[in-house]
């Protein structure tokens, strides 16, 4: 599917190589003031040619706001946008067009269409993300006309592991490094690291740690469309997710009940909880408290070493390391997470308004 969300929903469209990318989103509520230079600054932050540690290719990604907006504002139906191509060399990847590269969707794509657009991956390319962003930005708008803020950063590269808690890290640094890491002197050996593999013509994997800060208690369902569980499918739709935990996740396994339970108590007339291990999440649905999760990234398949594999008609194959290519993938995908995560909350916040028949009269 290439669709998104059930009241906010997104649809998006195009191809790496492909003359341009494209995004809709249905269900906006009308009258949102829409910063339409937010919408580009968040593209800019996933681009590509943005430094050292990032793929070559330059794009602009320059969006282009087609309808549902009008003399600034949103009016209710589908906004389109549209990022052209500009800097596509689809030549560098000639030398694969027969050739099932490791650890791709090549093999796949073919098998499952009987086609497939070599070129970049095509629609199984991580450029199809630059409309996710596109989309993002305008739900992270909304959502922060209603105190909803998401943020997202790098917290870990390789074996390289930030272990300071959310709670103290100032995260209006997100950006002042490259590699998005809000802890500079960590950021620095980030950088350090994923530079020399580059350098090693190699890549290497991370971990992109969220946190969604004031999201009301009732979002999400109690069965099959909890909170976690889309929250997880989005972050899991993401090129080269391979994992997702939220709350204390896996290393919640080796606390006792008696540790790991969020005790409740009252402040303000506010039921607040003295630990969040439960990661904001109980039974599927929000309690008020900070939702913070962590995405894990693979290392980058395309590698700038020759590595060997098959052809279409199984016969033994040496796939060349041409092209640019990200050695690392988790700086620029921080804005990613922060967009699906955005879609995610703005999508159960419009649902939830037709929980109880109190919300409806």
């Amino acid at each position: 599917m290439n669709s998104y969300g059930k009241l906010f929903r997104v649809t998006t469209f195009g191809e790496s190589h492909g003359k341009a990318l494209g995004v809709i989103v249905d269900g906006c509520p009308a009258g949102l003031k829409l910063d339409e230079a937010a919408v580009q600054t968040e593209l800019a932050r996933r681009k590509p040619g943005q430094s050292k540690i990032t793929t070559q290719r330059k794009e602009e990604d320059q969006v282009e706001f087609l309808s549902g907006v009008f003399e600034g504002v949103t009016t209710g139906t589908p906004i389109g946008m549209v990022i052209f191509n500009t800097d596509q060399r689809s030549k560098d990847y000639s030398h694969i067009k027969d050739v099932f590269r490791p650890s791709h969707a090549d093999y796949t794509f073919q098998e499952k269409y009987g086609v497939r657009d070599y070129r970049g991956g095509g629609r199984s390319s991580a450029r199809e993300t630059a409309a996710r962003v596109a989309a993002g930005a305008i739900a992270k708008q909304f959502l922060k006309q209603l105190g909803i803020n998401v943020h997202a950063y790098v917290s870990q590269v390789g074996a390289m592991k930030l272990s300071t808690p959310y709670q103290q890290l100032d995260l209006s640094t997100i950006d002042d490094t490259i590699v998005r890491c809000p802890d500079p002197a960590m950021a620095e050996q980030m950088i350090e690291l994923i530079d020399q593999t580059r350098k090693n013509r190699d890549t290497i994997g991370g971990v992109v740690s969220a946190v969604i800060e004031g999201v009301p208690v009732g979002l999400g369902e109690p069965v099959f469309d909890k909170l976690h569980a889309e929250l997880g499918k989005a972050m899991l739709s993401i090129n080269a997710v391979k994992g997702f935990e939220y709350g204390s996740g896996f290393e919640g396994v080796e606390m006792l009940g008696s540790e790991h339970n969020d005790q409740f108590y009252s402040e303000d007339d506010q039921v607040k909880t003295k630990t969040n291990y439960s990661g904001g999440i109980q039974g599927g649905i929000s309690n008020g408290e900070d939702i913070y999760f962590r995405v894990a990234f693979k290392p980058v398949a395309t590698i700038m070493k020759d590595q060997q594999s098959i052809d279409a008609e199984g016969n033994e194959a040496l796939v060349q390391g041409k092209g640019r290519h990200d050695p690392c993938v988790v700086p620029r995908a921080v804005p990613i997470v922060e967009a699906m995560a955005a879609l995610v909350i703005a999508d159960f916040y419009l649902r939830n308004q037709g929980s109880s028949l109190e919300k409806l009269i």
